[in-house]
């Protein structure tokens, strides 16, 4: 089954770094972001995947070709017609297509243009910048047991600030920490989706999470996989400074492989 991952956009609330590489190349622990959520789909055995790249497109394809070469044993004989021998590569057993799908285009307009390397089966979609320690064969079966179109995974973001209880005359009540009960689902990512999807994609303009999921959720075809374990996404210098620290210490709840 083909993954398709959405890493075109500029990353603008990253500025820090994404004014020089696209948001998904950003690096935790020495590796983009992109390539650790690769290796959990890998993990369960999906190595199809198609990126929908964009901004600074060029990286991400100069990135996979020195990636393959930086993981292989290589002859470079100069002396019979200039040839380049593999004898061992190390990389995962990947198969990496990185389509250009505009700099401008949003987000469901990026999934419509991949949809020629999908063809008519069903796949597997999330964001370049997020991870998650989300069981792939469970979310697999969720899907397939409802026969809708689409399924995301949702998880619970913990509220930021202590809950304040307050009075007509504005005086506090009650004060309490924040608690993840408080919070309501959002959506994840790494979504499950058949083939009809694309009918709900009406071009480059159409943001996949506005019209599409809403009319998909109106009709009754998009179903939720509500995910209690981790799920961390990357907008800010801080959260990766978050992700950093976790695979620095060996504490990283992605890293199943």
């Amino acid at each position: 089954m083909k993954v398709v991952l959405l890493a075109g956009g500029f990353g603008t609330r990253f500025s820090e770094e994404s004014e020089y590489k696209p948001k998904p190349m950003i690096e935790i622990g020495g590796m983009p972001i992109i390539w650790h959520i690769m290796k959990e789909y890998s993990h369960y055995g999906h190595n199809d995947f198609v990126i929908c790249a964009g901004y600074k497109q060029h990286i991400i394809k100069e990135w996979f070709a020195d990636y393959f070469f930086h993981t292989s044993d290589i002859t470079f004989d100069f002396t019979e017609g200039n040839k380049v021998i593999i004898h061992d590569q190390h990389s995962e057993p990947w198969k990496v297509t990185v389509v250009d799908t505009g700099l401008q285009t949003m987000t469901g307009g990026r999934i419509k243009r991949v949809q020629k390397y999908i063809g008519n089966e069903r796949f597997m979609l999330t964001y370049g910048d997020g991870v998650c320690d989300v069981d792939m064969d469970e979310l697999l079966k969720f899907h397939e047991s409802h026969g809708k179109i689409a399924t995301l995974t949702s998880v619970k973001i913990q509220q930021q600030k202590g809950i304040l209880d307050i009075g007509g005359d504005n005086a506090v009540r009650s004060f309490r920490e924040k608690s993840i009960n408080d919070s309501m689902p959002v959506n994840a990512g790494y979504m499950v989706l058949e083939p009809e999807v694309f009918d709900y994609i009406d071009g480059d303009s159409s943001i996949f999470e506005k019209e599409p999921i809403e009319k998909l959720a109106s009709e009754g075809e998009l179903m939720s996989y509500n995910h209690e374990g981790f799920w961390q996404c990357m907008d800010t210098k801080r959260e990766k400074d978050i992700l950093e620290k976790m695979w620095n210490t060996d504490s990283a709840p992605w890293k199943k492989w």
